[in-house]
């Protein structure tokens, strides 16, 4: 690259640049094309796989294989088993993982949720020395992008959404508001499509609706019609940010920016995959139309009324979506070992929160915190590691910024609630130590929890505390996670020493937050 184009101009020219496919990518450059990497600072890469649950990847012994390349990915990695999500749907997990904290300290616990002032100069962007590392990102969700867009000032690089859809069905917040992102996509979201939620009810406008559809229906028709018969289904689209996309083209844009964009680098890419609808590739429909059904659990206080039949159906297209994600993933992780960037690189997957089909309940909009809403994958590849490595003891996406930190030979910042990662640096001490997840989507984003949902995990087991909830507050819910993964015994009484042990411990968390 000329002296004469900084770093900065180079990446805004790479965004203009067209996406390439990984057949012309191979052919089309050479090695020595590939910026320099100084040895001793390790690109980092950090790929998130929207409403991954772990308890439907087969790495975690799922019983179908859904995620082979994950799995071929974890033998040269480091796999933790027991990771959970600082909360159950994309802004409280994916403020948590940003700036490790849990949702009750950076108060992104709304949908379209933003953290407080204090915390837009506290994320992961700014963990890493920003003079020596360049610092890129992308998401196709757009709550995550409202946190992206807040991190700005730390970020070299944001991907709009938009340049890697083939329909965005935004008229102006993405493109006018780029200041009041959130108040703008909550704004045009209601006057097209109205509201609906637990504490809201509100209509749509009903002339601009109509004229929104109408637009809506006669731009998208013919990109569905020229993707028809790869995707049966439907394209990948997303409800919360309405738009079609491809995965392959995003992982493309993935591949060619962290080629060639200056090293060292830390990237962020937050894919929406296999987050609903579960829009799979033709090759994987049907792949698992297998007859297995899991365990058969009762419906709970928070049932939505759903039928066996229904979630095992919604279940297995979820299944097939994740099949598509890892062959996307396989793709990607291929491609950065085929050009030598794989050896200078620490990789972190992961998932912002996970994914639910039982006990009546489907997807994750749910005051519960079930494993399969809390427990996401984590795995991390070091740069020189040769040999897999398994944690079995509680982590945190909270504890991701601190190990990022640590990996680039930085102090863990003291206003985090987390800690360096066990088996990735030589801060092997993780402690005696609770992690907690929350749901608190009604709870005002000020002043104490008042009302949500609070899990706390400690060793084998997990304690749920369910507070403020009309017929249902300050309940209480615990399960051994080692005995009884399913969650299928709730040992919580009020007799039981260790129930009260884990109540005092919950509570006065709680207490100290509030």
């Amino acid at each position: 690259m000329s002296k004469d184009i900084n770093r900065r101009e180079f990446l805004k020219m790479m965004a203009a640049l067209p996406l390439m496919k990984l057949a012309s990518d191979l052919s089309a450059f050479r090695l020595q094309d590939i910026p320099f990497q100084e040895p001793g600072s390790p690109n980092i890469l950090i790929l998130v796989f929207d409403a991954l649950s772990a308890t439907n990847v087969s790495l975690y012994g799922y019983h179908r294989q859904t995620m082979p390349n994950l799995a071929r990915f974890a033998e040269k990695s480091t796999v933790y088993h027991r990771h959970y999500a600082g909360g159950s749907f994309t802004s409280p997990g994916t403020a948590s993982l940003l700036t490790g904290t849990y949702p009750w300290t950076n108060r992104a616990f709304h949908l379209y949720g933003s953290v407080v002032k204090e915390f837009e100069s506290r994320s992961i962007f700014n963990s890493v020395p920003g003079e020596i590392y360049q610092r890129l990102s992308f998401t196709h969700n757009y709550l995550a992008s409202i946190l992206l867009h807040q991190f700005g000032g730390d970020l070299d690089l944001i991907k709009n959404t938009k340049e890697l859809c083939l329909f965005n069905e935004y008229l102006l917040a993405d493109s006018v508001f780029k200041n009041d992102r959130n108040a703008a996509f909550l704004g045009e979201k209601t006057i097209t499509r109205g509201q609906q939620g637990e504490d809201i009810q509100l209509p749509s406008s009903t002339f601009l609706s109509a004229f929104h559809r109408v637009w809506r229906d006669w731009n998208n028709q013919d990109v569905v019609y020229k993707y028809r018969d790869l995707f049966p289904r439907g394209l990948p689209s997303a409800n919360a940010g309405p738009f079609v996309y491809l995965l392959e083209d995003a992982i493309d844009w993935v591949q060619d920016s962290i080629t060639f964009t200056e090293k060292p680098f830390l990237g962020y890419f937050h894919f929406l995959p296999p987050h609903e609808p579960y829009h799979t590739r033709k090759e994987f429909v049907r792949m698992f139309r297998d007859g297995w059904a899991p365990v058969s659990k009762p419906d709970h206080v928070f049932s939505e009324g759903h039928s066996e039949k229904y979630l095992q159906s919604k279940r297995r297209w979820y299944d097939e979506y994740i099949a598509y994600v890892d062959s996307e993933f396989g793709r990607l992780i291929d491609s950065l070992e085929q050009q030598g960037i794989l050896q200078n690189t620490n990789i972190i997957v992961t998932s912002d929160h996970g994914e639910m089909f039982e006990r009546g309940i489907a997807e994750h909009v749910s005051p519960t915190l079930f494993e399969p809403l809390a427990r996401v994958p984590l795995v991390i590849h070091h740069a020189s590691q040769e040999n897999r490595e398994d944690v079995h003891i509680p982590t945190s996406a909270v504890d991701v910024l601190p190990t990022i930190s640590a990996m680039v030979g930085q102090d863990p910042p003291q206003w985090s609630d987390g800690i360096v990662l066990p088996a990735t640096t030589d801060h092997n001490n993780i402690g005696d130590r609770n992690v907690f997840i929350m749901d608190a989507k009604s709870n005002p984003k000020k002043g104490p929890i008042i009302k949500g949902t609070i899990a706390m995990v400690k060793d084998r087991y997990k304690l749920i505390h369910y507070k403020g909830y009309d017929g249902f507050d300050n309940e209480f819910e615990m399960y051994d996670l080692i005995n009884d993964p399913e969650e299928l015994d709730d040992l919580y009484s009020e007799s039981n020493s260790l129930s009260g042990d884990l109540k005092v411990e919950l509570l006065s968390a709680l207490d100290e937050i509030n």
